[in-house]
């Protein structure tokens, strides 16, 4: 039986985090650095890249040069205040996340794996928070690669362990980072457009608006299609 792989990734395909991580990370930019005026939108260029990325993102935008060591310091302090917010406020799946999460658990021939370049703790609470069943999947974080995205090691691992071929493989993402790393690793990508316009998203094999407009046959005729 030809088995078929479905990756997630979470900040921004599972539910809305780049809220939270935007709040987050303006907290830690006014309290830490003493930076004024920070928008969500000083932190785009970080998008999907990891703790580390973000902060750096800010920091051009704000001029500020920053040690590795401040950097470091910023990512785990931006961390503690993204689990506290999530503490108090409960996350909501983004529409058709959880069906099309539980379609392909129910199959025999579908393997499924969660890849994020997010550390394990920050990622766990997001899925904790939106009640996916993670303990049934295959779970790749950026701690478990060298590499962070557009790199396309996370990808990558997440088909060796689900021993599938990245070329059996779907990925869904809502970054231009992460869709490059799809495309380097070998892996069909739908980009689902919550966090960037479709422009940005154009190297993907499909793009949609919301994971209601994708089902299993859409994964199964994109990996079966030549």
């Amino acid at each position: 039986m030809s088995k078929y792989g479905l990756i997630f990734d979470v900040d921004g395909v599972i539910a809305d985090t780049e809220a939270v991580n935007a709040r987050a990370t303006i907290r830690v930019f006014t309290e830490l650095f003493g930076a004024e005026g920070v928008e969500p939108e000083d932190f785009r260029a970080g998008l999907g890249r990891g703790a580390k990325e973000h902060i750096k993102a800010g920091a051009r935008v704000h001029n500020l040069r920053l040690t590795p060591e401040q950097v470091q310091t910023a990512a785990q302090l931006r961390q503690g205040y993204f689990l506290e917010i999530l503490s108090r406020e409960k996350l909501s799946a983004f529409p058709g996340v959880m069906e099309l999460i539980n379609g392909a658990l129910e199959r025999d021939d579908f393997e499924t794996a969660i890849a994020t370049s997010g550390t394990l703790e920050k990622s766990r609470a997001v899925l904790n928070s939106v009640g996916v069943p993670y303990e049934k999947m295959v779970y790749v974080t950026g701690t478990d690669v060298k590499n962070k995205k557009p790199d396309p090691e996370l990808f990558l691992t997440a088909a060796n362990r689900m021993a599938l071929e990245p070329a059996r493989c779907v990925v869904i993402e809502d970054a231009p980072d992460g869709v490059l790393a799809a495309n380097s690793a070998g892996v069909k990508c739908i980009a689902v457009t919550n966090s960037v316009s479709v422009s940005k998203l154009s190297k993907a094999d499909l793009i949609c608006e919301n994971l209601k407009q994708i089902d299993i046959e859409t994964i199964i005729q994109l990996i079966d299609t030549k």
